[in-house]
């Protein structure tokens, strides 16, 4: 193996010995002195990465601390570098760098630490993204919340579509763009953000101190994000944020780039030949399309994005278009419920904070709220006011599992409002997170939703591929049908569509859903029947037996262990420990079927978390709910879940316990 710290330039050395140049960040990588080095390391790199690392959407969260999310890996990266021990073994036993690979990944944190050192920045001030237009949204969304001005400068490779109306008058972005040769081209801007976009190599950048950032297009499989200066005229406190909003766009709108396509980004720099891109065929989204179909009732081809968020993102902006197209001037409301996914809470309320007239409106819908119930209330509220309503939920609910009384549920949506003035409300358009029950027909012309304006979507990182890709999909009945091409012409501006690898590996997987979410229900229904019999006291939030008939069999339930103490503090504090201790007790002997969080839906281990710290973490603290979620695989042998679920039991002694 090659020791690159020999090879290192004494200069460089030096410099690194010294403390180096960097702009601080934490991420103590090593400073090399050429791209040889980088390009050296990215081999061996990728000669001795586990398998897993290009293959799987989660990957060893019992290494995972969120506080320490990619620097922690790097640092311990750039020790092997140092002692030359960038073997299999070694890279197998680093800390994982992100929990989502949506949000980054060990091969994306690899690349993105090379850029950085080529081009003298920190590596927090690298990012890439799955799409080619979303990191100059990223800059474009900074810029617009700082109200600061934007120049992009070109060498002819900017995204046609960037230069939509759209993406001024419903994003609220503006700049000028301008074609140069060269970078070398560029004047100083104090005021400003000066942005270069090009497909010029990667690792050949051409600096100019008045270029702020440049986005790099060069590969086909992702694009590259870096962030030159974070001290042109501001404070330390402003360049981190500056930072950070950007990093939070590619954590909520879309995607890092892939894990297989990074791959594919570093061989081209190594000069290798990747795999091709793949061909798509139509049989292939005949597959994509007659699962769909299946499982939602749907008749309209859905359309598929790099993640759920990713979705979901088109279909916000895509409802904003075809509400100002349709209810021009009248106010937008999204009634979302508080304690859901927190991915969704928090991108919602970031659009509404970019686009004027939106609002978002708190929908209680779990712990004793009747969604049915909140639900005609906040539409009565909306018709009061004028607004354009958009009801977006989960069926069943984060974290009870809770289904609404569906017959309740198309009256309310179906009964007709009107205005102060005595003219007709706005119907609302109902969206529906189906991820926890993909398989439940609600678009079809039987369901109590055929009268409504219904879109349905679904994270494919869960059921649909078995967790081996992120992408998902929206579709929607007939009468949601006039709302597709506004999703699909955003999901375009932003680039966020499905890679053509995450098209195959759906086309592929998506057949056998069915059979898989059916035979996951039976482990779930197992597990949920033997804690009935053994801690008769405990609460279990699962689906009730008579809507399993209507379709509802999910593999996944929230558990309230026994408890005690003397106060009602004393007794959530005890349930809140015992809970953690419940989760680590089986990961840690189960290593082999139990993991943590993100895995719902994957072919084999159990998942098991407390969504208050997980999925609901962006959610106001009053909403979280401090329980247990657990969710069964498809592959799983029961009964040694369920022996050391017991063994957990008597170790707390929890058969002694009551409620």
């Amino acid at each position: 193996m090659v020791n690159f710290f020999f090879y290192r330039d004494i200069i460089e050395f030096l410099r690194y010995l010294l403390g180096g140049t960097r702009l601080e960040t934490g991420d103590n990588m090593t400073a090399y002195n050429s791209t040889k080095d980088v390009l050296g390391i990215f081999e061996i790199i990728c000669t001795n990465m586990p398998e897993e690392w290009a293959l799987l959407t989660t990957h060893r969260l019992d290494i995972y601390d969120e506080s320490q999310a990619k620097s922690q890996f790097l640092e311990q990266l750039s020790s092997l570098i140092e002692k030359n021990e960038v073997t299999a073994d070694a890279l197998a036993e680093l800390p994982t760098a992100f929990d989502y690979v949506r949000l980054g990944h060990q091969l994306s944190s690899i690349l993105e630490w090379g850029v950085s050192e080529v081009y003298d920045v920190a590596p927090t001030q690298v990012i890439s993204f799955a799409s080619t237009t979303m990191p100059l949204m990223a800059i474009l969304r900074s810029d617009a919340v700082q109200s600061r001005g934007t120049i992009v400068y070109h060498d002819g490779s900017l995204p046609e579509v960037l230069m939509r109306d759209e993406v001024n008058s419903l994003y609220g972005y503006s700049f000028e763009t301008h074609q140069v040769q060269t970078s070398s081209d560029i004047g100083k801007h104090p005021d400003q953000t000066v942005v270069w976009v090009s497909k010029a190599p990667l690792l050949s950048p051409t600096p100019n101190v008045n270029v702020d950032c440049t986005v790099n297009l060069s590969s086909r499989f992702g694009s590259v994000l870096v962030l030159h200066h974070t001290d042109t005229g501001i404070d330390t406190g402003i360049a981190k944020q500056w930072v950070s909003e950007i990093q939070h766009v590619r954590r909520r709108e879309c995607i890092a780039s892939t894990p297989p396509y990074t791959v594919r980004m570093i061989q081209e720099l190594l000069g290798q030949t990747p795999d091709s891109m793949e061909t798509v065929l139509e049989s292939d989204w005949k597959s994509i399309e007659k699962a769909v179909f299946e499982n939602s009732g749907a008749s309209i081809r859905p359309l598929v994005a790099t993640s759920g968020l990713s979705t979901q993102y088109a279909i916000m902006m895509g409802l904003l278009d075809f509400a100002k197209q349709t209810h021009p001037n009248k106010p937008i409301q999204f009634l979302i419920p508080p304690n859901c996914y927190g991915g969704t809470n928090d991108q919602a309320r970031r659009v509404a904070t970019m686009v004027p007239g939106v609002r978002i409106v708190d929908l209680p819908v779990d712990s004793g709220h009747s969604m049915t119930t909140s639900l005609e209330r906040r539409l009565m509220e909306a018709a009061e006011l004028d607004a354009v309503p958009f009801v977006l939920v989960e069926i069943p609910t984060n974290p009870r599992v809770e289904v609404p009384d569906m017959a309740h549920l198309q009256t309310v949506l179906t009964t007709p409002r009107s205005t102060p003035n005595g003219e007709k409300a706005v119907v609302p358009v109902f969206i529906v997170d189906q991820t926890f029950c993909p398989n439940v027909r609600l678009l079809d012309d039987v369901s109590p939703l055929r009268g409504v304006q219904t879109l349905s979507y679904v994270s494919g990182s869960k059921f649909p591929s078995g967790g081996r890709c992120t992408a998902g999909y929206v579709t929607a009945n007939d009468k949601g049908a006039p709302t597709m091409p506004y999703l699909a012409k955003h999901l375009q501006i932003c680039d966020n569509q499905a890679t053509p690898l995450q098209l195959k590996v759906l086309a592929e997987m998506m057949p056998s859903m069915q059979e898989r979410i059916a035979v996951a229900y039976g482990n779930t229904q197992q597990f949920v029947q033997h804690i009935r019999r053994v801690l008769p006291n405990t609460r279990i939030s699962f689906i009730d037996h008579e809507l399993v008939d209507l379709g509802f069999t999910p593999s996944v339930f929230s558990l309230d262990l026994p408890t005690t103490g003397k106060t009602a503090e004393d007794r959530e504090e005890f349930k809140r420990q015992l809970n953690l201790r419940l989760i680590s007790h089986m990961v840690d002997n189960f290593p082999t079927g139990a993991k943590h969080c993100v895995s719902y839906g994957q072919l084999s281990k159990s998942y098991w978390t407390v969504p208050a710290t997980s999925t609901q973490g962006t959610t106001k603290e009053s909403d979280k709910d401090y329980i247990v979620r657990i969710a069964m695989p498809p592959e799983m042998d029961m009964e040694v879940v369920l022996n050391h679920f017991d063994q957990f039991c008597v170790k707390e002694s929890l058969y002694t316990l009551s409620i």
